[in-house]
């Protein structure tokens, strides 16, 4: 990313501010709010992969709160999650293809010498490493669950 996401959100926000569109600037208010609360916390500037990791955890967050939402009967809640959640993900990298996540994991059993389903955890830190935010933790692990257990 040549910009830094910041610059990102705050050229968007204006934007949304000048179309009106309110959900769409709410949730950018919030995630540089969020930015700026881990910049300060950090005493410097986020690195682009920080940057991604707060936005990760923001959309993790939201997803959990949709299933909350969901459980306890309050469908219009979810739906406004949702909203947020597609919003934030259009600032995350591009997600890996189902193809690109088994060539991914077949990859990395064959570079860390896994043979078995007990070599899970050394293949995961690596991959996690590679991922670069391109899949989600949990669809890796399935994945990488999977492919051990076929050795």
């Amino acid at each position: 990313m040549a910009e830094s996401l910041r610059a990102l959100l705050e050229q968007d926000m204006k934007q949304a501010m000048r179309d009106k569109d309110a959900e769409k600037r709410d949730a950018i208010r919030y995630i540089l709010a969020m930015v700026k609360n881990a910049e300060i916390d950090k005493r410097a500037p986020l690195t682009g992969e920080e940057e991604i990791s707060l936005l990760r955890s923001q959309v993790k967050q939201r997803q959990d709160s949709i299933e909350q939402f969901r459980n306890g009967g309050r469908e219009d809640l979810a739906a406004k999650e949702e909203s947020q959640v597609r919003i934030l993900e259009a600032y995350l990298p591009q997600q890996m293809s189902d193809e690109e996540v088994t060539a991914f994991v077949a990859e990395g059993i064959a570079e860390a010498g896994a043979t078995s389903p007990k070599d899970m955890g050394k293949v995961m830190g690596l991959l996690n490493k590679r991922a670069e935010g391109r899949v989600d933790g949990r669809r890796l692990s399935a994945a990488v669950k999977d492919a051990l257990a076929a050795l």
